[in-house]
């Protein structure tokens, strides 16, 4: 039971682990797929290096699990994970001359791999981070995953089926996760989902280099809040690592409801940031262009709602 604390946005002892539904959901339809679709048997492994995460944050949710066994195994996790990918595929980065309306094909070699493990932890500890409010972490799961199976539909039948296993089992817990929640995902969820996420963009980036900006910009609202949210506590001398409850999204939350925040994320992701990632998948050559414009109003209402700032700021 997750009992309410001055930190806490529920009011009332909830369940949580709820997301070993997703976890169990997801891998049985990926154990269809491995018998029924034609996949790379180190795909298969990389998607199941999720479960490492899974069991510590299942662990983590009975009993606390000391942060630096959990950071070891998020990282391992990551690592083995981009091992199994081959890598950070192929990166669609800007000329130095015309860098907003030109871009071409860059392979970053060893640093590259270094980069894409500190994407996917990264993924992994903000999707953790982003999971305070009833529906946020589901949703967004949700819309990321059905997002990338729409351009991964004809491009390679089992990153598809990958995205669409993700979405499936994110909605079926979203159902008993909309606010008022019945139950909470916990860090048996959010780790892996955050992970999975991860490594399905990369999936993507492999089959069209553009999807990773298709990627980043769909995780807008998580990535500009949980990054914007952290560099603003570290910079202002505050013990960043410590639990808080200072995202954008929490002080939004307290001040207009879960469900009123919960809505105007999918108003964004659908008419704001989904718009932009189509854009630039359709016009390569300006992906970081999109990146920054879908990325600006987020910042600009991180900054609004002071997110980062010690309480007695606000």
């Amino acid at each position: 039971m997750d009992v309410p604390n001055q930190r806490s946005s529920h009011t009332i002892p909830t369940p949580r682990g709820g997301g070993l539904a997703i976890v169990l959901a997801f891998f049985l339809a990926l154990g269809i797929a491995f018998f029924s679709i034609s996949a790379n048997v180190n795909l298969i492994a990389a998607l199941s290096s999720t479960l490492w995460v899974a069991g510590i944050g299942f662990c983590d949710d009975h009993a606390p699990v000391p942060a630096r066994w959990r950071f070891l195994v998020h990282v391992l996790s990551a690592l083995l994970a981009l091992y199994l990918l081959g890598g950070l595929p192929q990166l669609l980065l800007p000329e130095p001359v015309d860098w907003l309306f030109q871009a071409r094909m860059v392979d970053l070699g060893w640093p590259g791999c270094l980069l894409g493990a500190l994407l996917l932890v990264w993924f992994l500890n903000l999707f953790n981070f982003m999971d305070g409010t009833d529906g946020i972490a589901a949703s967004e799961a949700v819309f990321v995953s059905g997002a990338l199976a729409g351009y991964l539909y004809y491009l390679d039948p089992f990153s598809f089926y990958v995205a669409i296993s993700v979405m499936a089992a994110s909605m079926g817990f979203l159902l008993w996760n909309w606010p008022k929640a019945k139950i909470f995902m916990g860090d048996v969820g959010s780790g892996f989902l955050g992970l999975l996420l991860g490594i399905l963009i990369l999936m993507a980036a492999q089959q069209a280099a553009v999807l990773l900006y298709c990627g980043l910009i769909l995780f807008g609202i998580f990535l500009v809040d949980a990054t914007y949210t952290l560099l603003n506590r570290f910079f202002s001398g505050q013990k960043w690592y410590d639990a808080h409850c200072s995202h954008t999204y929490q002080r939004a939350a307290k001040r207009y409801g879960h469900l009123k925040v919960l809505l105007s994320c999918w108003v964004v992701n659908l008419f704001w940031l989904l718009p932009i990632s189509y854009w630039v998948f359709l016009q390569p050559n300006y992906a970081l262009l999109g990146l920054v414009s879908a990325y600006l109003p987020l910042i600009f209402l991180a900054y609004r709602f002071k997110a980062g700032q010690a309480e007695k700021d606000v």
